[in-house]
């Protein structure tokens, strides 16, 4: 970043920090919409609105898909220190926009939908209901995603540009960078589909040396704070990765079959590839 872009920044931080020193605690009406970050807008059955256009598609859907997220991991504990929380409903919403896999239900609601059915099977609700056995929807497969990465790893001080009050105000400018990854399961053969990486950054800014994000922390969320932002980009970037490969998708194979053994024997072992080594 040259001098002049940051000087012009600048200005506009301490524009805004002013308002504030000078005018007290101030608050504007809500509004709807606004800037929502890397993944927004609904989906609905095979339909989407006001996705990113960056989201990479699929022609036709590739079957049933459950998210479930690692929650000893301690990634997911860091999260919490952000006040973030769980990773499931930005991804289910952009795998939904995709229209790569059909979402199956298998987290919280899970228990609401067990419920529902142990009402019906005690004849408590009314007649017509309709929660017989042989309706609930299998998930082909398992998404898992992880962070491998959520950080702060670089910054420098916008306020040496400008002298004075106005330096002061600047503060500084820091980097938050994040790695994912995600892992497409097989369920019925437990073996590994896909898997991806991404990455995104972004910067934000310091208001006497505390970050500028920090204003907006309290609420937390995927959507208004650049921790939750970057995090998004990351994963939607692991996504993106993830369905352009499943595009040319090619189900490995071993000769012989999957699971009999593999292709590496060893000396005095009971598989077929062991049985091909001779005793010197």
């Amino acid at each position: 970043m040259n001098a002049f872009a940051a000087s012009r920044i600048t200005l506009a931080i301490a524009a805004s920090a002013a308002t504030v020193l000078l005018g007290g605690c101030l608050a504007t009406a809500p509004t709807m919409g606004g800037d929502k970050g890397v993944v927004s807008g609904s989906a609905s059955g095979g339909a989407a609105a006001n996705e990113n256009t960056q989201l990479e598609k699929c022609g036709e859907t590739l079957g049933t898909i459950a998210v479930v997220e690692n929650q000893n991991a301690p990634w997911y504990y860091e999260l919490r220190n952000h006040r973030l929380g769980s990773t499931v409903p930005v991804l289910r919403l952009m795998i939904q926009q995709s229209n790569c896999f059909v979402i199956v239900e298998r987290g919280a609601a899970m228990r609401n939908i067990t419920q529902e059915r142990e009402l019906a099977r005690s004849d408590e609700t009314r007649a017509g209901s309709n929660f017989g056995k042989g309706q609930l929807v299998a998930a082909d497969y398992t998404l898992s995603p992880e962070i491998q990465f959520s950080g702060k790893t670089g910054g420098g001080r916008l306020g040496s540009f400008l002298p004075g009050i106005v330096g002061a105000v600047a503060g500084s400018v820091s980097q938050n960078e994040a790695s994912t990854t995600l892992l497409l399961i097989d369920n019925r053969s437990s073996v590994q589909i896909s898997a991806s990486e991404g990455t995104a950054k972004n910067f934000d800014f310091g208001v006497f040396g505390a970050a500028w994000a920090g204003l907006g922390a309290a609420g937390g969320g995927y959507s208004s704070t650049p921790q939750g932002k970057v995090i998004v980009a990351a994963f939607a970037d692991s996504y993106n990765q993830m369905v352009k490969s499943l595009r040319n998708y090619k189900a490995q194979t071993v000769k012989g079959g999957l699971g009999t053994g593999g292709r590496l024997g060893v000396q005095g072992g009971q598989t077929p590839a062991s049985s091909q080594i001779k005793g010197k």
